[in-house]
């Protein structure tokens, strides 16, 4: 398991240069943004340019394509070595890591370069199985308005500061902090904020009690602990100094009241120790993004933040990207990309799209569902075949590997089959190819398109929209 080494110390003095191995990662990359900001010598490579790539090198990194022993040459004359850093989808056979392995340039795990930055700032670390980077995301807004300037490393993108990570002047820092590989007892940060706790990552962890044990030892490791009690699993193994909760009648610190929905999101009351401290409103739908809400107004309370300046930032907040993302709109059906790919994130996306049905004109709520890992569907088949009571129809696609062998000898027509003893309309269409004509019969005037996985489903949405609004051509 992760950590069991002792933690090497990243060199923050700008003498040694940082490489990453796989820099258009969306971790990675927030960290390489962060220290090229700092005016660190950054550079990196991955496999192909993209959005995030070019974002880095205006930033001045010097961005390499292709994952190549040949990128190192640059450091071949100078006189310190760079720091190499990877993350745990590069694998040891990576023949750029086995480069920098051979000539003997220190490594460092990403992990490692966050905890680094977490514990040279007056630091929040967000952590959980679900709802981390809106939390985080939600508490560096609620920061940036009230004037505190936070520095900011999400797991996503957010279109106040035009990507996944933002320089702050400020010694505040808000990171999302990653448990699945087991790196999240990496960190000590000054306040931890934990979601909930659940067993999502089947090719790291064997048991839930192996998941809990990370998150224990997490929470010891931080100056204030802020935790949700609505998470049985946080709230019996969690020993939390802030709580908070969506059952008025718990025992939490900040509690909600007449919660109401409507066609733009939701409204709640919210309340501070049984003090009652106003209304919040949020963009953002679902009762889970009530919850994540209600965690930036516990931790910016901490902080000393006029409740005021806590709504109106909440009020403002429009999300991450590919967090019930809205994509567009297409023939009368709109589409929506989520990243939801445990039986848990489904569940609470789908609740929130049924609210969403039932304030607007829709008619169908359409989920259209790419598994991921073959691990993740083998552990939680039948969990999933339960996830989708709130979609009207379900369209399931074959499982995207994520680099996993399939020891499991599991497909998607496997959870086809078993989503299908619980949903009487369930599609499997295994070739991503033609989906977009697959969809194009299917989908219909009034429909709310889900989109969700962790893959590359999204990438066909465009195509599905740009092929409903193509005129068909008449035969003479």
């Amino acid at each position: 398991m992760y950590g069991e080494e002792p933690v090497k110390t990243v060199d923050f003095s700008g003498e040694k240069p940082f490489h990453f191995i796989g820099i258009g990662g969306i971790g990675m990359s927030a960290l390489a943004y962060i220290l090229a900001q700092r005016n660190f010598a950054v550079s990196g490579s991955d496999l192909k340019s993209s959005d995030i790539t070019q974002r880095l090198s205006q930033a001045g990194a010097q961005i390499f394509q292709g994952q190549l022993p040949e990128n190192l040459e640059i450091f071949h004359n100078q006189e310190q070595p760079p720091q190499i850093i990877y993350s745990t989808a590069i694998a040891q056979t990576n023949l750029e890591y086995k480069a920098a392995q051979e000539l003997n340039y220190p490594t460092f795990h990403r992990s490692e370069v966050l905890a680094g930055l977490i514990a040279h700032s007056w630091s929040i670390a967000v952590a959980g199985t679900h709802g981390k980077t809106t939390t985080s995301s939600l508490i560096g807004y609620v920061l940036c308005k009230a004037g505190l300037d936070p520095t900011i490393i999400v797991g996503g993108e957010v279109e106040a500061w035009s990507g996944n990570a933002r320089l702050g002047a400020s010694e505040f820092l808000v990171a999302e902090a990653d448990e699945s590989d087991g790196s999240l007892i990496q960190h000590h940060p000054k306040i931890g904020v934990i979601t909930n706790i659940e067993l999502d990552h089947p090719d790291h962890y064997q048991t839930l009690a192996e998941v809990v044990t990370i998150f224990k030892t997490f929470a010891q490791q931080c100056g204030l602990v802020v935790a949700c009690l609505d998470c049985q699993t946080t709230a019996q193994n969690i020993a939390a100094d802030l709580t908070y909760s969506l059952n008025p009648h718990s025992s939490a610190d900040y509690t909600v009241q007449a919660i109401t929905y409507h066609a733009q999101g939701s409204t709640a009351q919210v309340w501070e120790k049984g003090v009652y401290l106003g209304t919040m409103d949020l963009k953002i739908p679902g009762e889970h993004n009530i919850s994540n809400a209600l965690a930036a107004v516990a931790v910016a309370r901490f902080l000393g933040v006029e409740f005021a300046v806590i709504a109106q930032a909440i009020a403002n907040f429009r999300g991450a990207k590919r967090r019930f993302e809205y994509y567009g709109e297409a023939k009368g059906i709109t589409f929506i990309d989520d990243y939801a790919h445990h039986p848990s994130e489904l569940e609470v996306t789908l609740k929130a799209a049924r609210l969403t049905l039932q304030h607007n004109q829709y008619q169908r709520v359409v989920a259209i569902f790419q598994p991921h890992r073959y691990s993740r569907t083998s552990t939680f088949l039948e969990e999933f075949g339960r996830a989708f009571t709130d979609a009207d129809l379900v369209v399931l696609t074959d499982i995207y590997s994520a680099g996993e062998t399939n020891t499991h000898n599991i497909t998607g027509a496997c959870l086809a089959a078993v989503v299908g003893q619980n949903h009487p309309q369930v599609f499997y269409h295994p070739d991503l190819q033609t989906l977009d004509h697959f969809l194009e019969e299917l989908l219909q005037p009034g429909d709310l398109a889900l989109f969700l996985g962790a893959g590359n489903l999204n990438q066909k949405i465009s195509e599905v929209m740009t092929l409903l609004m193509t005129p068909v051509s008449k035969i003479a």
